[in-house]
C-alpha cells in the first residue's frame, strides 16, 4: 500500500500548490475588506486594492517635495544598502573566522564556548548601547545587522568544517599540504555552499534588524516610511510596503540559491 508521502507531485501540481496560499489570503483580505468597506467606505483598517496602486503609484512616480526624491525608491535603496553591507561584512567574518574556530583545535577550545554564549545575546536588547557607542547614523545600523547575524554564520560554518570526514584532512597532510593549502583546497569548496545556505537563512533576521534600526532612528528606508506613516493609520502605504519588503527578500533568497546550484552544483549531487 502506498503511502501519502511517496507521491510526489509534477511540476505543474507543484507550481498550482505553491501559488494556492498566495491566492487564498488574497481571497480573504478582499472579502474581509469588501465587508468593512461596505459599512464605513473611508475605513482605513483595509482599504482596498485601488487605494493601494494609488498609494504606491504616488510614492514611487511623484517627487517629495521636503526630500526631492521619489520616495519609494529612495527607501528601497536605503535599505538594501544597509542590508546589503550588513549582510557582507557578516558574510566575511562568518567565513573566516568559521573555518579558523572550527578548524584550529585550540582556537575552537578557546572559542567556541564564548560564541554559543554569543549568539543567546538578543541584539535589539543592546541597540540602545549601539547607538550610544556608534552614533545614530549608518554605522550603528550596519553594527546592529552583524551583530545579528554574523554569530549564527561563524556557528552554521563551525559545524560545517567539523562535519567534513577527516580521513580528507589526513590525506591533505599526507601529500605535505600545509595548514593554507588544507583551507584553500579542502575546506573553502565544501565551506562557502553552506556559507551561502547560511547568508540565506538570516535573510529573515536581517530584514527584522534593518527595520527595527530604521524605526527608531533614519531619515529615510522603508522601514522608517512604515514607522512614519503608521500615526495616520495609513494602511494603504503600510501593507504595500510590507509586501515590497517581502517580495524582496524573496528575489535575494531566490538569486541566493539559483548562485549556489550554478556556483556549486556538485555540492546538491553530493547532499542529493
Amino acid at each position: 500500500m502506498r503511502r501519502i508521502i511517496n507521491y510526489t507531485p509534477s511540476t505543474g501540481v507543484r507550481t498550482v500548490l505553491g501559488v494556492l496560499p498566495f491566492v487564498v489570503v488574497i481571497l480573504v483580505y478582499l472579502v474581509a475588506s469588501g465587508e468593512r468597506m461596505a459599512l464605513d467606505p473611508n475605513d482605513k483598517l483595509m482599504p482596498g486594492f485601488a487605494a493601494f496602486a494609488s498609494a504606491i503609484t504616488r510614492l514611487a512616480t511623484t517627487l517629495d517635495i521636503a526630500t526631492k526624491q521619489y520616495l519609494l525608491w529612495w527607501d528601497t535603496w536605503l535599505s538594501l544598502w544597509r542590508l546589503f553591507v550588513g549582510l557582507g561584512i557578516a558574510a566575511a567574518l562568518g567565513l573566516v573566522l568559521g573555518i579558523l574556530i572550527g578548524f584550529i583545535p585550540y582556537l575552537r577550545g578557546m572559542f567556541e564556548p564564548f560564541m554559543a554564549a554569543f549568539s543567546l545575546i538578543p541584539p535589539l536588547a543592546v541597540l540602545p548601547i549601539l547607538f550610544i557607542l556608534f552614533g545614530l547614523g549608518e554605522v550603528s545600523k550596519i553594527v546592529l545587522i552583524v551583530f545579528g547575524v554574523a554569530p549564527f554564520i561563524i556557528r552554521d560554518v563551525m559545524l560545517r568544517v567539523a562535519s567534513i570526514p577527516r580521513e580528507q584532512i589526513i590525506k591533505a597532510q599526507t601529500l605535505g599540504a600545509s595548514t593554507w593549502q588544507m583551507i584553500s583546497g579542502v575546506l573553502l569548496p565544501q565551506v562557502l555552499p553552506r556559507l551561502i545556505d547560511s547568508v540565506r537563512l538570516s535573510l529573515g533576521a536581517a530584514w527584522l534588524y534593518v527595520i527595527a534600526a530604521e524605526a527608531i532612528t533614519a531619515e529615510g528606508g522603508l522601514g522608517y516610511r512604515i514607522f512614519l506613516v503608521r500615526r495616520y493609520l495609513a494602511m494603504d502605504v503600510i501593507l504595500p510596503y510590507v509586501a515590497w519588503i517581502t517580495l524582496l527578500a524573496f528575489v535575494m533568497d531566490w538569486a541566493l540559491r539559483r548562485l549556489n546550484a550554478f556556483a556549486f552544483p556538485w555540492d546538491r549531487i553530493r547532499e542529493g
